[in-house]
């Protein structure tokens, strides 16, 4: 008996696995670099040279039930929740400025204080972002192709924006307005659209630049580190220096010498010079290859989805990953001026890690889809 090829059983794909176990090992590979980089200046404050690795570990844990729960869940089921999310985001986003419940660090006020954690709503703002211009334009792509059909996406990405940069937070805010152009140019918005938004965004940039003196002592530390090597200059000397120790094979791993008080937020936004002064240009070279791993996992997911809000769900998660990954190496290795930016999966912050995770396991439930077995 010959069976035709439509009469053979259909099964649910088991998803993109590799993409997970990328997503694991990356947060771990970081796990490891924030006990190397933070263990000194920990123990100084602390009296506890683990402190920043069992907060990440917490993260990490809390991060993979959300990747695990969220991979099972039908994504479509997301789509549900978009209204709700927003109002939590802009919430929050507000909650930042209330004396007694946001908190200010090094004059900026970017977490809310929950009581025994504190959490960064403008990481939440990413995901906002994405799950509201993929329910938005799933509806009706259409809506892409006229500058009145994606005005609320535009106006929404531009709120955001705004309530980022009174914190202020300038690096965020880049990238939550490069995401936004992101996603808009993956709805099908049109070339002339998309040219007469480019053109105010960089404008704008300039403007934010010039804005402020900070960021503009911050432009001149980036031209000319040394003119200010005890002040703007200070960090990105220092981080210059902890990749040019590292060569290419490093000084070896938790040998890092920058990480004794001299270059600050090494457990952080500048992670990435304490790996490239412990294992060097060749272990650089291996922490992006697993960068790029997840990005090229994700655009392929993108492509094969079945539905355009698994498309641009697909679509935004990716892009906002390698937004990141890219403007965290620029800075640390001095190509554009500093700015406040973790490495994602790698640098510490538990807000961003669960947050981070919880988008992977979405994005691999757009992965698991219906195929045919021969």
């Amino acid at each position: 008996m010959t069976l035709s090829k439509s009469s053979l059983p259909l099964k649910r794909s088991t998803g993109d696995i590799p993409l997970l176990i990328a997503v694991v090992l990356l947060s771990l590979t970081g796990l490891v670099f924030i006990y190397s980089a933070s263990s000194y200046s920990a123990q100084s404050t602390y009296n506890d040279a683990f402190y920043f690795v069992k907060k990440q570990a917490i993260g990490i844990v809390l991060g993979i039930i959300s990747m695990v729960v969220l991979s099972k869940v039908d994504y479509h089921l997301i789509k549900k929740a978009n209204i709700p999310i927003a109002i939590i985001t802009f919430i929050t986003l507000s909650l930042v400025f209330v004396p007694g419940i946001g908190v200010e660090n090094y004059g900026a006020k970017r977490w809310i204080n929950l009581g025994f954690f504190t959490v960064q709503p403008s990481e939440l703002a990413k995901f906002s972002l994405i799950l509201f211009a993929a329910s938005y334009f799933s509806k009706n792509p259409e809506r892409a192709y006229t500058f009145l059909g994606f005005f609320p996406v535009l106006i929404y990405g531009l709120l955001l924006c705004v309530f980022i940069i009174l914190e202020p937070n300038m690096s965020i805010t880049v990238c939550v307005g490069t995401l936004l152009l992101s996603l808009l140019f993956s709805a099908g918005v049109r070339l002339k659209h998309f040219l007469f938004l480019l053109i105010p965004a960089l404008i704008g940039g300039v403007f934010l630049i010039i804005a402020e003196p900070y960021r503009l002592a911050r432009l001149s530390a980036f031209l000319n580190p040394w003119s200010d090597p005890k002040g703007e200059g200070y960090q990105l000397l220092q981080s210059l220096y902890a990749l040019g120790s590292g060569g290419f094979f490093g000084v070896g791993l938790f040998s890092s010498r920058q990480k004794f008080a001299f270059l600050p937020f090494s457990e952080s936004d500048f992670i990435l010079s304490i790996i490239g002064e412990e294992i060097g240009f060749i272990g650089l070279l291996l922490v992006f290859a697993l960068i790029f791993f997840i990005v090229m996992r994700g655009l392929k997911i993108a492509r094969k989805s079945k539905d355009f809000f698994g498309f641009l769900i697909a679509v935004g998660i990716t892009m906002i990953f390698g937004i990141q990954a890219i403007v965290n190496a620029l800075v640390v290795s001095g190509s554009i001026p500093p700015t406040g930016l973790p490495l994602p999966l790698v640098s510490s912050g538990n807000t961003a890690i669960v947050i981070f995770m919880s988008e992977f396991g979405i994005l691999y439930n757009v992965s698991k889809k219906e195929s045919l077995t021969f």
